[in-house]
């Protein structure tokens, strides 16, 4: 069995900037392409879970976030770092509009994505990492089964529970590997 370091995107591989949806805004958080680096030395799979309530709201498209995704897949590239796969979950239950209103058993704090990959990559969870930077992303992780949750605090309040390893920068995470 495989282990993989899921990553949120927003708050912990990227600032949080609200919706990003274009190349030119993101910013990433310093340490993170080591941090992925070292892992994937390690034997670990790279896999990001996002949820992307921007979609459900009609702030940006599928479209918009593919292409995203495809250059910060490039960036992580050049610093040799693979990304196995990306997950996101555009639909939120309250807050989307047409088809993208929809309660999602992909939507964390719902295991959904973390799940699939599971399946997908011969995953053993109970070995696996999760950095988040919310509750939900916590809570997915629980859920799942996730044997390392860690949460990088940022622009959210969090209530971390007892099974939560607080981070103060992502070069903290390097000891969990």
């Amino acid at each position: 069995m495989n282990r993989a370091l899921f990553l949120d995107r927003d708050g912990v591989i990227n600032e949080d900037r609200s919706y990003l949806s274009r190349p030119e805004d993101v910013r990433f958080l310093d340490g993170i392409f080591l941090l992925c680096r070292t892992a994937q030395e390690q034997g670990y799979r790279i896999i990001i879970v996002t949820n992307q309530s921007g979609i459900a709201q009609g702030f940006y498209t599928e479209k918009d976030f593919s292409r995203l995704t495809k250059w910060m897949c490039r960036e992580f590239q050049a610093h040799s770092v693979t990304v196995d796969r990306v997950y996101y979950c555009p639909y939120h239950p309250e807050k989307g509009i047409g088809r993208y209103q929809a309660d999602s058993d992909d939507r964390k704090p719902k295991p959904g994505m973390i799940l699939r990959a599971r399946d997908e990559f011969d995953l053993d969870l109970q070995k696996s990492i999760l950095i988040g930077d919310r509750d939900s992303d916590m809570e997915a992780g629980r859920r799942a089964g996730v044997g390392a949750l860690l949460l990088l605090p940022g622009k959210y309040a969090v209530e971390a529970g007892e099974d939560v390893h607080i981070l103060h920068s992502l070069r903290e995470a390097e000891r969990f590997l």
